[in-house]
């Protein structure tokens, strides 16, 4: 089998930020940029929780589809298998830097959240207690302060294939 593209970026190079990781043509014409919203640096920083990354998905994925400018185009947004980070898929053609707004938004909103998360019922969600919000306020605090602030260009591009 042939390698997917994602098992072909450099992982021990890969900083922290925000890359497009792919761009799909639906069979109708329209465009999905696939974001890798890359939170910890893989196989170096100590990855997320996946209770924090759980609170995190469900309060971003309410404020996303929430967002006036944006809540017709998201298509998804969920955590990574690896607890470094979260995908973001938006119907559009878009670059990194067109979205780094958005997400930064996104991280100040987890960041300052307050309250009970929304859809942790056991009505709402499979697995409604399993959720770290403090975690999930720590990790966007970080990533608003060291990241979102001021990206540079490996934050916003993805390092060497080899």
């Amino acid at each position: 089998m042939e390698k997917i593209a994602s098992f072909t970026i450099n992982h021990e190079l890969l900083e922290r930020g925000i890359f497009l990781s792919r761009q799909d043509k639906t069979p109708s014409g329209d465009i999905v940029s696939t974001f890798d919203i890359r939170m910890t640096r893989p196989n170096r920083d100590v990855a997320l929780s996946p209770q924090a990354l759980h609170a995190m998905e469900h309060l971003a994925a309410t404020y996303l589809r929430n967002q006036p400018q944006w809540k017709d185009k998201v298509v998804y947004w969920g955590p990574m298998g690896c607890c470094t980070g979260n995908y973001l898929l938006l119907a559009g053609d878009y670059k990194s830097s067109d979205v780094v707004p958005l997400i930064k938004e996104t991280m100040e909103f987890v960041r300052d959240f307050e309250g009970e998360v929304p859809g942790a019922t056991p009505k709402d969600c499979g697995n409604w207690s399993f959720m770290d919000l403090k975690g999930a306020k720590e990790a966007a605090a970080k990533y608003v302060a060291e990241i979102l602030t001021n990206p540079g260009y490996e934050n916003l591009n993805y390092p060497n294939l080899k």
